[in-house]
């Protein structure tokens, strides 16, 4: 931590009460949808080219969600779509999706 006599720097007081509010945020969970419902909503998001928000079955730590994320398809096989281009995650691994239009 950075003082300066006696005081901490503003920049890093805000920087750390930022990462305190992101550590103590609660995402609270969607229902779990099955797989044959996370592939039809992947496969139209895909084809459409349109962005989903993507919620894991994840958890952290304490049992809590970890954060959405909202991104687009890129492609897919039978266990795995691809988001950013080349980041694969297992279909098994999600626990709900859902059309970004679809949200607003």
């Amino acid at each position: 931590m950075m003082r300066w006599q006696g005081f901490y720097l503003s920049d890093h007081t805000a920087a750390l009460s930022q990462q305190n509010q992101q550590l103590n945020e609660i995402y609270v969970p969607r229902p779990q949808q099955s797989l044959s419902v996370i592939t039809e909503v992947l496969a139209d998001a895909y084809q459409r080219q349109q962005p989903v928000t993507i919620q894991f079955k994840t958890v952290d730590q304490n049992n809590r969600h970890l954060p959405d994320i909202t991104t687009l398809i890129h492609g897919y096989n039978a266990n795995d779509i691809v988001i950013d281009a080349d980041r694969f995650i297992p279909r098994q691994e999600i626990r709900n999706v859902a059309d970004k239009k679809a949200e607003n």
